[in-house]
């Protein structure tokens, strides 16, 4: 059973950046793809980026492509979101989520979701 934990939210304002981690525990952490996540209220989960087990494939969505980075320490156990010039938009619940060996196409192939940070962004 793998836990996460995820931290780093916070109020800030546009422009600003975030750096969210994620703590695994349970399980041997370099043989999972892990992936962030956000939820607003009222909308669909959204897939924001994954990182396979190495950390040489990486995958992030469009709609943040440019501003956030994945990123993973597999000796700390930990993943990473580097998220920069943050706009009013990325006000969501952000949740990692891992899987073991397979690189996810949809959300509901992740097995594992950490209860997610607040990231609340003023205009």
């Amino acid at each position: 059973q793998v836990q996460l934990v995820e931290s780093g939210g916070g109020l800030v304002q546009a422009g600003d950046s975030l750096r969210l981690s994620c703590a695994a525990s349970g399980g041997t952490f370099s043989n999972y793809t892990m992936g962030w996540f956000r939820q607003s209220p009222g909308k669909a989960r959204e897939f924001l980026a994954q990182i396979n087990w190495s950390g040489i494939a990486r995958e992030t969505a469009d709609a943040v492509k440019g501003r956030f980075t994945i990123s993973r320490d597999n000796a700390k156990n930990t993943v990473t979101l580097q998220m920069n010039s943050l706009k009013f938009e990325d006000t969501a619940r952000y949740y990692c989520a891992a899987v073991r060996a397979k690189w996810p196409r949809f959300d509901y192939e992740y097995y594992y979701w950490g209860q997610g940070t607040q990231v609340t962004v003023s205009s």
